[in-house]
């Protein structure tokens, strides 16, 4: 009964260890296939970069980059898809990103525009929907916070907007006055979110390394993010924002530059956020290892404990046992010695020949 009574608290504690650390490995195995996900999407966003351009160009064939990007979010949406909730929302994007190359030559560059805006949107919330399936956007450590939220929201942004900037800017300039204004408008709205942008992502991982105790974060995104800020410096100079028409065959150079510094950069920041991901992952194992050693040392002491009070019980048992049948022997040892000694030796009363004598 006392077994139990010393079990039972040490196994309730273990349980809840134990359920505390499976919830903790769960959430870190679907933040690994989050960033797997995101690794996938950041390919096709750049992709889609590039298919915009051609098709504004009149190039009505799906760029090679777009279809191996979609084969390779695909792939990784077949395997991870049901855990991240992410089958519906795919589907719907890759069958819009099927009918891109399907648009009517004659159709005018502000519906291609359009139709091509509404699959980067779209890839966009995919984006949004696997920080939040996954618990990315949800993490308690701030340094993979910070470098999930460059790498799924300031990123990819940055990307979109600079892609539309370049691509407005080239429309504009063969536009008619009154559509010319228009784009002009719209165009400052993505060179300002351009601007923005670079400001976002420093901002965001310089968070990230502030709190990280990551000994390569640091190194790994300094030159990456300088090519970054470079290539937005070569895209405002492009915009000529307040100072004239901008410059498209600067912005086409810019863009190609920027999409080429930002793919390096989000390739390093998911990289580090995988590393932190398995070091948080072999820590919980092993914490999960040390609870059941623990656990079962708990056990075994209790076990050798308990045998071994049996066992003592058992000869206390025996001894008293032992002792007492002695004591009864000695008992009656004494009470005959103790009568021969008192009364010495007793005149044989009962003998014939005694009693005889006295009576003469």
């Amino acid at each position: 009964m006392l077994t139990a009574l010393v079990l039972l608290p040490a196994a309730g504690l273990f349980l809840r260890v134990l359920q505390e650390n499976s919830h903790q490995r769960d959430n870190t195995k679907l933040e690994q296939q989050g960033v797997e996900y995101l690794t996938a999407l950041s390919t096709l966003v750049s992709a889609l970069a590039e298919s915009q351009a051609s098709a504004l160009q009149g190039v009505p064939a799906e760029p090679a980059s777009v279809t191996a990007a979609v084969a390779r979010v695909q792939g990784v949406d077949e395997r991870l898809g049901d855990d991240l909730e992410t089958k519906t929302r795919w589907a719907d994007l890759k069958d819009k990103i099927s009918k891109l190359p399907k648009i009517p030559a004659d159709t005018a560059a502000e519906k291609v525009f359009e139709a091509h805006v509404e699959v980067a949107d779209l890839t966009l919330e995919m984006y949004d929907l696997v920080a939040e399936n996954s618990t990315l956007a949800q993490d308690d450590d701030n340094d993979i916070w910070f470098l999930q939220e460059a790498v799924t929201v300031r990123m990819p942004e940055a990307v979109t907007a600079v892609s539309r900037m370049s691509d407005l800017a080239s429309m504009a300039a063969g536009a008619k006055k009154a559509q010319r204004q228009l784009l002009t408008v719209r165009f400052g709205y993505e060179a300002l979110a351009v601007q923005d942008s670079v400001g976002e992502v420093t901002d965001s991982l310089q968070e990230a390394v502030d709190s990280t105790n990551s000994d390569t974060l640091s190194g790994n995104l300094v030159s990456n993010l300088d090519s970054f800020r470079r290539g937005i410096e070569a895209a405002n100079r492009g915009a000529n924002l307040g100072s004239g028409a901008p410059n498209a065959s600067t912005l086409v150079t810019a863009q190609s530059t920027l999409q080429t510094a930002l793919s390096a950069l989000s390739g390093v920041v998911l990289k580090e956020i995988s590393g932190l991901l398995d070091d948080r992952m072999d820590t919980l194992n092993y914490k999960r290892f040390e609870a059941y050693a623990l656990f079962g040392i708990a056990v075994a002491l209790i076990v050798v404990a308990t045998f071994w009070t049996r066992v003592r019980a058992r000869e206390v048992r025996s001894g008293l046992t032992s002792q007492s049948g002695e004591g009864s022997r000695d008992v009656s040892v004494q009470a005959a010695g103790s009568y021969d000694s008192t009364y010495g030796d007793i005149p044989n009363y009962g003998g014939g020949r005694e009693r005889t004598g006295a009576l003469r």
